[in-house]
């Protein structure tokens, strides 16, 4: 693993809002902690044949799928409504750029398929899509704000 790579990792954990991320690999351990409320996440990353940029794409992979949610869980009537999470860690955007209007709104209708917000991991813009349809009811998540795997987006009402 390279600085470059290193400096684009520690980003990475810095936007996404981990505390602590350890990689260990056959010769090289690395530890990024940050000043946040403590979580803590210990992924190792197996070893590549050849060093590439996919070390560090692989330990952003397996943080996203080693995150567990520390979101609180969405009370009132949450029962009757749906729970649109998010499938990765990154930056949660509502438009596809700040002065486009938001893909959706409190009220819009929502098919499955059609895309409600888009995160931003290791600089790739990831459109998210619903998967169930429904009316939205309340966006729990404000515009530019950093997201966890599993963390809940929109909440929708059936239909």
């Amino acid at each position: 693993m390279d600085i470059k790579q290193i400096q684009e990792l520690i980003k990475f954990v810095s936007r996404s809002g981990v505390n602590e991320v350890a990689i260990e690999q056959k010769d090289f351990k690395i530890t990024i902690k940050t000043n946040q409320a403590p979580t803590v996440i210990t992924t190792t990353v197996p070893a590549v044949a050849a060093p590439q940029v996919l070390p560090a794409a692989q330990a952003a992979q397996a943080v996203a799928t080693t995150v567990e949610s520390a979101a609180p869980a969405v009370a009132d009537d949450s029962s009757k409504y749906i729970t649109i999470k998010s499938p990765m860690i990154g930056t949660f955007y509502r438009s596809s750029s700040p002065d486009k209007a938001s893909f959706v709104n409190v009220g819009d209708e929502v098919s499955a398929g059609k895309v409600i917000c888009i995160i931003e991991a290791m600089k790739l813009f990831n459109e998210i899509e619903s998967e169930v349809s429904g009316r939205i009811v309340k966006v729990l998540v404000e515009n530019s704000s950093p997201v966890e795997y599993d963390q809940p987006l929109f909440l929708v009402e059936p239909m």
